[in-house]
């Protein structure tokens, strides 16, 4: 395939099909980092990415990785936004103006002085965004860039991709779970099926095309399932509760919730509004600084980047981790979140919606009374959501939190959806 300058091309498939294996060989990340065999070519700007290391394309190509976390190296914001803009030999005087310049362009200015450790999952995706976009680069690579955005926020990168390609002619690939976010932005989709090139073609083209094929790829909901009232016992209470983080920054303000068996709630809420905070407090993760935090029976917590507590060398030891050995439980697990076949695999050698999946099978193995999930949908497909919807709606018995920006993926699960707003105000939806 060829890509053109000012070209937005849309990089569809299922978890696991290759899509950030793709992403990583146009940024010559494959075969220089990554192991594994490698044939073929690849040119980027004139070079060879075989012959020239990922340094040489520093500036050229830039990457937004599908687990920010693990691309962040300073501690605060703007001094991680820099830190590209210096290894590419920027003059020190033009440095800190247009890193500020990045940061504005995404919306994240106010977090120039911020601790990267107390950013939010989106407010992190942004803050790495703008380093990626200080590079000016002529080729820029965003894995499953709305992934921790809320629905606003997601539209305006895609909005701000699309820019960035007309004005600077800067050759956009794009790699999505949630397509119907980009399409209409889009001159290009590629389809991946098991690390093959299944579909190459213009938008009309492909929404044809993914309608005979994968229509789930296509889908704008519809997806709701039948919500059961729920009148189970309080598995976890918030009462009251505020919480700040070491900046005294309040992070949430009086906020009051109750999680009942048989009961499946959504948290939605724009980026940095608390959600994940919330979660970590009904889990037990974190103390208030005032109120109530009341639970009942034994909780498990699904984090935004699992990836980043992988404890062993193979999947099945892994999940077996929380059930204290028992490798038939493990597996279990691990059938019921569709790895059957993995569990002799390396953790890190699983895609990242493989992993995903198998941190879900890590909290579900011990069978707990609360669950929580935070972004549970990050690098799933629309039919792997499905299942997952319906694995968690199968179980009667526990009080499942799910913190996500998956609008779609909240209407289908849950029994209750409650948003969170910026003023940290908690509203039934």
């Amino acid at each position: 395939m060829d890509l053109a300058p000012g070209q937005v091309t849309l990089v569809l498939g299922r978890s696991g099909s290759g899509k950030s294996t793709l992403l990583r060989a146009f940024a010559g990340l494959v075969p220089h980092f990554h192991g594994g065999r490698f044939s073929g070519r690849v040119e980027v700007a004139g070079l060879d990415t075989r012959r020239h290391h990922p340094a040489r394309l520093a500036g050229t190509v830039a990457t937004l990785f599908q687990d920010p976390e693990d691309q962040v190296v300073f501690t605060r914001v703007l001094n991680e936004v820099a830190f590209g803009l210096e290894n590419v030999g920027t003059p020190p005087r033009q440095i800190e103006g247009r890193a500020l310049e990045a940061l504005r362009s995404v919306g994240a200015e106010h977090l120039a002085g911020r601790l990267v450790t107390e950013l939010s999952g989106g407010e992190l995706q942004r803050a790495c965004l703008a380093a990626t976009l200080a590079l000016e680069p002529q080729l820029l690579l965003l894995d499953e860039p709305t992934s921790q955005l809320d629905p606003d926020a997601a539209k305006a990168l895609i909005e701000l991709a699309l820019q960035l390609a007309r004005d600077r002619g800067t050759s956009v690939v794009l790699s999505e779970q949630r397509p119907v976010l980009p399409f209409d932005v889009c001159d290009r989709v590629l389809f991946l099926e098991d690390g093959r090139l299944a579909f190459d073609g213009l938008v009309g083209q492909a929404r044809t095309w993914l309608e005979q094929h994968h229509p789930l790829f296509v889908s704008d909901g519809g997806w709701a399932g039948v919500h059961r009232p729920t009148h189970g016992q309080v598995t976890c209470r918030l009462d009251g509760v505020s919480f700040a983080y070491e900046d005294n920054l309040l992070v949430l303000d009086s906020a009051s919730i109750e999680l009942r068996r048989g009961e499946i709630v959504a948290l939605v809420g724009p980026n940095g509004s608390g959600k994940t905070t919330l979660a970590k407090l009904a889990a037990g993760l974190l103390e208030p600084l005032s109120g109530r935090v009341e639970r009942h029976g034994r909780a498990t917590y699904l984090s935004q980047d699992p990836g980043r507590y992988v404890l062993r060398e193979r999947a099945l030891d892994e999940v077996a981790v929380g059930v204290d050995g028992d490798l038939a439980a493990a597996s279990r697990a691990l059938a019921a979140v569709g790895l059957t076949g993995c569990e002799d695999r390396h953790p890190r050698d699983l895609s990242s919606g493989e992993r995903e999946r198998l941190a879900l099978a890590a909290v579900l193995a011990p069978d707990p009374d609360l669950l929580v999930l935070d972004e549970p949908t990050r690098g799933v497909d629309p039919e792997r959501k499905l299942e997952l919807a319906a694995l968690l709606r199968a179980n009667t018995t526990r009080a499942t939190l799910v913190v996500t920006h998956d609008v779609l993926f909240a209407k289908t699960v849950a029994d209750r959806i409650v948003s969170l707003a910026p003023d940290r105000e908690l509203a039934n939806v």
